[in-house]
């Protein structure tokens, strides 16, 4: 039987700065019996606007079914600090574990202009939900 698939995600817009994200559980790399459970997800930043933006840090909340906070700043992503021209889109994708079958997560990143005026790019809330949980 296939796995039937939903996709719950994220796209906000913020000063011409699209940030879109697609989520996926990760069955192989999670062990339910041990409350571990491992999530990907996609991440799409599109600049929409008139100037050049670059992404500076990220700042995400992680929150666990329990209503566990967890939060994570840091420069860059994934080793990156890109600079986005008008019309084009910055891709890359992560992973976050969990130690229940689903919860949320949400953020921003901090851009900056040409001219240094910082601004944050808000990421919408998005949801983190296993197979246990769609089944």
């Amino acid at each position: 039987m296939e796995k039937e698939t939903t996709i719950v995600s994220s796209n906000t817009v913020t000063e011409g700065i699209r940030i879109q994200v697609f989520p996926d559980y990760i069955p192989e790399q999670s062990s339910p019996d041990l409350d571990r459970f491992t999530f990907s997800y996609k991440v799409i930043i599109s600049n929409e606007g008139t100037e050049k933006a670059k992404l500076l840090s990220r700042h995400w909340i992680i929150i666990n079914a329990e209503g566990d906070m967890n939060k994570t700043e840091g420069p860059g992503v994934v080793g990156y600090t890109p600079e986005i021209e008008p019309g084009e889109s910055f891709e890359y994708s992560s992973f976050s574990p969990l130690n229940t079958s689903w919860g949320t997560m949400e953020g921003s990143y901090t851009m900056m202009r040409p001219n240094g005026e910082k601004f944050e790019a808000k990421i919408g809330r998005f949801y983190l939900v296993s197979d246990e949980v769609l089944a």
